[in-house]
């Protein structure tokens, strides 16, 4: 039987919760500017991520680590503007936390007041307590992210899958129990067996989220430009392609540019 949380007005951290409790699953996309985030919320998408994957799918990049704290809340301010429903979450970006907790809280400070956004996520675990510490202490919500994490590329060397050895994954269900305890709402696991997704979700009393990290978590996660085919370049085995929009979009396009040089566009029912 389908679950539709869309009999909740309004997903909020509280929501989630309930929504782990009843066993509900939740589903969680990316988006970074009001078009997309409008669709998402009005078909009833759980939690919207503005992530810092906006690095590699909006500007270009090959890693999320150049995206800055302003460029994040340019995207986060926009999908706001569209949003009426879900939950918005936005990453706080490479630089802004990591080791400076004074830092740290300052930028989530500046993401809620200038983009009017729910929660922030981070990455790491028993490393970025203090600065997860004292955002809570400000009243702000916060998601963790554990496994893969994509700001940690120089340090991994690889978007290989993590915690496949016994050390990682002690590690990795260790910070996930320093999360729940700091007062994280969520934890997203990312690209890890999904034997140890199983395992650290039955031990939580808060949602996890997956990408890649098989189906017995409470939610999942993708990025909207993959999930929808418009970039066709990167194919993990997580990802399913709910569309072929980069060929969609092609072909339209290519129809426009006959249509003007053709002389068929505009026809009189299209000119005043």
């Amino acid at each position: 039987m389908l679950q539709d949380s869309r009999k909740y007005a309004k997903i909020t951290t509280h929501v989630l919760q309930e929504m782990k409790l009843k066993s509900e699953k939740i589903a969680m996309l990316t988006a970074y500017d009001f078009s997309f985030a409008t669709i998402l919320d009005e078909a009833g998408i759980d939690v919207i991520l503005v992530g810092d994957s906006a690095s590699n799918v909006m500007a270009g990049h090959s890693t999320t680590l150049p995206i800055t704290l302003d460029q994040m809340i340019y995207h986060a301010s926009s999908v706001m503007r569209a949003v009426k429903r879900a939950l918005v979450v936005v990453d706080l970006p490479f630089g802004t936390y990591q080791g400076n907790s004074k830092e740290a809280l300052n930028s989530a400070i500046k993401i809620m007041k200038e983009s009017g956004a729910n929660a922030v996520k981070m990455e790491g675990g028993k490393e970025i307590l203090e600065s997860i510490d004292r955002i809570l202490s400000a009243g702000i919500p916060v998601m963790g992210h554990l496994g893969l994490t994509p700001q940690s590329i120089n340090k991994f060397g690889t978007y290989v899958v993590r915690a496949t050895d016994e050390a990682e994954a002690v590690k990795l269900k260790r910070d996930a129990g320093l999360l729940e305890n700091a007062g994280c709402f969520a934890i997203v696991l990312e690209k890890i067996p999904a034997m140890l997704a199983k395992e650290v979700t039955a031990s939580l009393k808060i949602p996890t989220i997956g990408i890649g990290a098989g189906p017995h978590v409470d939610g999942q996660v993708l990025v909207l430009h993959d999930m929808l085919g418009i970039n066709l370049k990167f194919s993990p085995r997580f990802l399913r392609r709910y569309h072929n929009l980069n060929e969609e979009i092609k072909g339209s396009v290519h129809s426009y540019i006959h249509d003007v040089k053709t002389q068929d566009f505009p026809n009189e029912r299209e000119q005043y």
